[in-house]
């Protein structure tokens, strides 16, 4: 068979965790999941093509043009809930076109999977992993049908949609490697990037630990081995000319012996490459640091979340501040550079937590830092109290087409949206307007491209940012908790910065 896989521009959402600015710069990133579909078709021989629309910067009508040369017998999409409603409509507009038949996969298949195949542009879908269930669906195609004995399968039958069970015990080592050769991987870049080419890898599935705000809390962790790890860094180095890789792991490091094996073997087979990752705080140790670095680790994303025991533990973290200094200390001591993850709006949150927490941001030196809105992300614990508590889910509503996009509630906290929204804005720019931040940014910029990429990611913060919300109060909103120009503010927060920094003693560790 024929499979053309498409990767669709999307836009950014009012119900999404991260500012809109942050959105944009965040990066952009290779579609893994639809290249470890390609990998799984090719491998039971069939034909792929995969089209990144989003990253070439294509409309419709421009892929359109690309999937008539290739003839394809099936189009395939992945749906992410914050994009169903967009992917849905390319999946529309292609089919019409090309009249083959539609099949999906993708995380929002796991939260909702008989609604994700209801509309009629959609034919089939993947509820559960691919590796197993796609070959076996396309035989069946083939053959003209027998769809109930394919498991994990979604399917039509009588107006109906069925819904096969696929309770098999997922082994990620079965996986193949995604098909990067399908992929323009000199297009790809994260806002840190430092080398071309860059590309991201997953080297093991779900997370034994219980965050509750976490979408992957408590789901079956499967990692691959360190040997097929490093044959597939070597085969981006080697073959696709990778230079520069972001781990995506929801925690890589969590088992040390396996993060030692995968580390010693890029040294031993002298892969000129180097690596972010992502570790919780207690996952690692000084000598394992140690290593990393050798092995080109150059970047790790910390989860520190607040600066607030309270919330902490309330977030259910199950770390304290003084190892977060620890671990923080211990990786700028290895030559890594530390970038945390913080949420604004948890239980509990204030003002004055949000201010602690950038206090302890600027005290921990980190190189980057990230302020999302903490937000009911479908299957997190706090996604299924809403609902429980409500009656109400909104994210099936959205895809099913039954209601506008939306923030969603925070009744854990006692601060609006809004405020939430505020406080998120506030701490970027209070955190990156620090002067002692930009002046030691500007130093580290390697390229031109990297700063002209910081640059505009700057201006954006704290003058496009700035003019929405101008607008919005010529419109009549108010700024709840500051209740002041933007422009006023960032003046006041510059000017008292200044003038702190001139009067503080030269010891003071906080200048």
């Amino acid at each position: 068979m024929r499979l053309a896989l498409v990767f669709n521009p999307f836009s950014y959402k009012i119900h999404e965790e991260n500012l809109r600015v942050v959105q944009k710069y965040f990066g952009l990133f290779p579609p893994l999941s639809l290249a470890w579909v390609a990998g799984i078709a090719e491998r039971a021989g069939h034909d792929v093509c995969l089209v990144d629309a989003r990253t070439l910067n294509l409309s419709r009508e421009q892929t359109l043009e690309i999937l008539r040369e290739f003839r394809p017998d099936m189009l395939g999409f992945m749906m992410t809930t914050y994009m169903y409603r967009e992917t849905l409509g390319w999946a529309e507009f292609l089919k019409k076109h090309l009249k083959v038949p539609v099949i999906v996969g993708g995380y929002n298949l796991r939260v909702y999977p008989a609604q994700s195949v209801t509309p009629d542009t959609v034919d089939f879908g993947v509820h559960q992993q691919a590796v197993r269930t796609l070959p076996e669906f396309l035989q069946a195609f083939e053959q003209g049908g027998g769809y109930a004995d394919v498991e994990g399968l979604i399917f039509k039958q009588d107006g109906n949609v069925i819904v096969n069970q696929d309770n098999r015990i997922v082994d990620f080592n079965e996986f193949p490697f995604p098909a990067r050769h399908l992929l323009p991987n000199e297009l790809y870049a994260e806002f840190p990037t430092e080398r071309k080419n860059f590309t991201v890898m997953v080297t093991s599935l779900g997370c034994p630990k219980q965050c509750n705000f976490c979408e992957a809390g408590g789901t079956p962790y499967s990692p691959r081995r360190p040997e097929i790890v490093l044959a597939e860094i070597e085969e981006c180095v080697t073959r696709h000319g990778i230079r520069e890789i972001d781990i995506f792991d929801y925690e890589f490091p969590i088992i040390r012996k396996r993060a030692r094996e995968i580390c010693e073997g890029i040294i031993a087979r002298n892969l000129d490459v180097i690596w972010a990752c992502r570790a919780r705080i207690d996952s690692v140790d000084s000598d394992l640091l140690g290593l990393m670095h050798r092995a080109g680790c150059r970047r790790i994303y910390y989860g520190i979340e607040s600066g607030n025991q309270q919330i902490l533990d309330t977030l259910n973290k199950g770390i304290t501040l003084d190892q977060i200094r620890a671990t923080i200390r211990a990786t700028h001591d290895a030559g890594i550079q530390a970038l945390g993850f913080f949420l604004i709006g948890a239980p509990g949150e204030t003002r004055a937590t949000v201010e602690q927490t950038l206090r302890f941001a600027r005290e921990l030196d980190l190189e980057y830092v990230q302020f999302s809105k903490l937000t009911a992300k479908p299957l997190s614990k706090y996604w299924r109290d809403l609902v429980d508590n409500s009656g109400y889910d909104y994210w099936a509503e959205y895809i099913l087409g039954r209601t506008h996009e939306q923030a969603l509630p925070r009744p854990w906290v006692d601060l609006t949206n809004e405020q939430i929204d505020e406080l998120s804005l506030y701490a970027y720019k209070k955190h990156h307007g620090d002067l002692r931040f930009l002046l030691k940014h500007t130093l580290r910029v390697r390229s031109f491209a990297e700063f002209k990429r910081k640059l505009n990611a700057f201006v954006d913060m704290y003058f496009r940012q700035e003019a929405v919300a101008e607008q919005w109060l010529k419109q009549g909103g108010e700024f709840s908790i500051y209740n002041e120009n933007p422009r006023a503010l960032l003046q006041r927060m510059i000017t008292s910065g200044a003038a702190r920094r001139a009067s503080a003693p030269a010891q003071d560790p906080d200048q």
